[in-house]
């Protein structure tokens, strides 16, 4: 809270934070825009975190990232539809907290589901396969994606604020949109939290998966659905945010181990915290201008990713 434009000491903010300063500009401030972005920061971190340790449980690959997937372009792209087109954005006016979320969770199942169609018409069972066919969906959404944006926009939607949106960014919420947020949020992750012994076990391989009783095909799906859901609420409130579900679940594996139970909660903790204070940095590093948070998850990110590929080539 005392990150953005302007900063504030420790002094300063408990003064504010006092009931005598509730008339206060900055108070009001504080109260009204930065504390439910910094709440909206937190969750959005961790539901990225959370579903980027169900999707390398899916694929059983520690490369695997709602970003690199295809997921998160997935989401994207319907988010962008309820944004620009413009009878979905008419209804977007009326009911702003279903329609956004439901093509946004629609365009991240949908794009996961057809990488694992796409492997399974190539005939592709190693996990690197099915990473690669995540790479190819994900430059495919994310050029349909840039059309959209050309094609659709005019003098009454501007391109700049759907551009940055995309760039990954924290939409600040009103109180009673957060309530409902922070109420998906804890559902989601309490049936996550339900899928650790299957993601335990199908790490172990189908065929020993299935002599323990799982059923594969079916848990993948429902799996999937879950961690699309994960991903579609993150991409509404926070735009198109890489890595950040690629780099938690490593950082919290090195030091929890491989089991999934402490993993997705850990995961989303930590997530939902290196997303609060990166969120805070670009909010202050360029006043009065914010830094795409997307900018900032990728520049750290990226190398991240090089050591990974660069260790697992070693081995």
């Amino acid at each position: 809270m005392m990150l953005g434009p302007e900063l504030l000491g420790p002094g300063r903010l408990l003064d504010l934070l006092r009931p005598a300063a509730s008339d206060h500009p900055l108070d009001r401030l504080l109260f009204e825009w930065r504390l439910p972005r910094v709440l909206t920061a937190f969750m959005v971190g961790g539901l990225l975190g959370a579903a980027g340790a169900i999707f390398q449980g899916i694929f059983r690959n520690p490369l695997a990232d709602p970003f690199l997937i295809g997921t998160a372009p997935g989401a994207a792209l319907g988010a962008t539809l309820a944004l620009l087109v413009p009878g979905l954005a008419l209804f977007q006016a009326v009911s702003p907290l279903l329609l956004l979320p439901i093509l946004s969770f629609l365009g991240a199942f949908g794009a996961t589901l057809g990488v694992l169609l796409l492997a399974r018409l190539a005939r592709v069972r190693d996990t690197a396969g099915l990473l690669l066919a995540g790479v190819a969906m994900a430059a495919f959404l994310g050029a349909l994606r840039s059309y959209l944006m050309l094609a659709l926009t005019d003098e009454t939607i501007s391109l700049q604020v759907v551009l940055s949106w995309t760039l990954g960014g924290i939409q600040t919420p009103f109180w009673r949109e957060l309530g409902y947020v922070a109420l998906a949020c804890l559902l989601l992750l309490a049936f996550a939290r339900r899928l650790a012994h299957g993601l335990d076990v199908l790490g172990l391989g189908d065929d020993v998966a299935r002599n323990m009783g799982l059923p594969v095909e079916r848990f993948v799906v429902m799996a999937t659905l879950l961690a699309s859901a994960l991903v579609a609420l993150a991409v509404t409130w926070g735009g198109t945010i890489g890595f950040v579900g690629l780099i938690v679940p490593h950082l919290v594996r090195w030091t929890l181990g491989p089991r999934h139970a402490p993993l997705i909660l850990t995961s989303a903790l930590v997530g939902g915290i290196l997303l609060t204070l990166l969120d805070g940095l670009a909010r202050s590093l360029l006043p009065p201008a914010e830094i795409p948070l997307g900018l900032l998850t990728a520049l750290i990110g990226a190398p991240f990713f090089m050591l990974i590929l660069a260790r697992r080539s070693r081995q």
